[in-house]
């Protein structure tokens, strides 16, 4: 499990990197990369979106650890 939550967790980062690019500069590096929406820049986004989701489960396992 310990795999999938590191790669969970760089996805999320690669995510809030692009987005604070994005606020800050309106620069999207993902679609300067590959391409505006292009087919792998949706699967990128995809991807960090359900890694996003996935890394809510963060919080219950944080607070069961406290227990």
């Amino acid at each position: 499990m310990k795999k999938l939550d590191y790669a969970a967790l760089g996805l999320v980062i690669i995510g809030t990197i692009n987005w604070g690019l994005i606020g800050l500069m309106k620069f999207d590096l993902v679609s300067v990369i590959f391409g505006n929406m292009s087919t792998f820049a949706r699967v990128i986004y995809t991807l960090v979106g359900i890694a996003g989701l996935y890394a809510l489960t963060f919080f219950g396992r944080v607070k069961s650890m406290e227990n």
